[in-house]
């Protein structure tokens, strides 16, 4: 006789109640910043999202008399699925308005051409938004921006819990209105750069224009770049707060997000 035997449909039922939490972090995991990108191996996510759905588990209101297999169990994970892409969405995209932002400074300092590989995102981006993205990742993880974002997932299953509703017209209303915010942050972080690259583009054009003779355009380049070089340096210190302020409007939108489905 077994010294320690837990009953089969014990298990079973311990099992299904683990699922709708792993679901949805894993879910979320997939969509979210750091956690989600390519360099990080699938099965560190997977034992990620096992782990976080064991210790969360406890607190966890699960759905009873639904099983997976069914029409209901099926609904009720991709209804999981999408709240986690949700709220992983909303993040990434705070760093894709630096990455944007970072793109726009590139193209008014003529090195847009001058491109690398993202290793998260696996497309190629403008050296200065590689440069805004990596910096970006440094203040989320010194700022613990990562533990805000798990504290955030353990407490969406308090106010939108998986035997709750879904989403509904509201939490979608938080999630498009978002995107209009992502462009905003990226007009105001490249706005600096951009704005006195503007006006030395604009004051080589009317030396041009005035003096065809002289040969503008064989210097603009060089002291575009010298120009944007410098006024990158000039705006560093402010970029640490600007992430700051939209990464928290990203996480308040998240929780926006969460108590308009209820």
């Amino acid at each position: 006789m077994a010294l320690f035997e837990i009953p089969e449909t014990e298990l079973l039922a311990w099992l299904t109640g683990l699922l709708w939490p792993f679901v949805r972090i894993g879910a979320l995991l997939v969509a979210a910043p750091l956690f989600g990108a390519r360099t990080v191996p699938v099965r560190v996510r997977i034992a990620l999202a096992l782990l976080l759905a064991v210790v969360v588990f406890p607190m966890v209101p699960v759905p009873q008399d639904v099983s997976p297999l069914s029409i209901d169990g099926a609904l009720l994970v991709l209804r999981e699925v999408l709240i986690g892409v949700s709220m992983g969405f909303i993040v990434q995209m705070v760093f894709s308005a630096m990455a944007m932002a970072g793109e726009l400074v590139a193209l008014s300092m003529g090195l847009a051409f001058a491109s690398m590989v993202d290793p998260e995102r696996g497309g190629s981006v403008p050296l200065v938004g590689q440069y805004f993205v990596v910096f970006s990742t440094l203040l989320f993880l010194a700022m613990d921006g990562h533990l805000a974002l798990l504290a955030l997932l353990v407490e969406s299953f308090q106010l939108l819990p998986p035997a709750g509703g879904g989403l509904g017209a509201g939490g979608f209303a938080e999630l498009v209105a978002w995107g209009s915010e992502m462009f905003r942050a990226a007009v105001f972080v490249a706005l600096p750069a951009s704005a006195s690259l503007l006006v030395a583009n604009v004051s080589m054009g009317m030396i041009a224009r005035s003096a065809p003779q002289l040969n503008v355009f064989s210097v603009g380049f060089p002291m575009t770049l010298l120009l944007g070089i410098v006024v990158l340096m000039l705006s560093m210190p402010s970029l640490g707060g600007q992430f700051t302020e939209v990464l928290g409007s990203g996480l308040m939108r998240v929780r926006d997000m969460l108590e308009a489905a209820q």
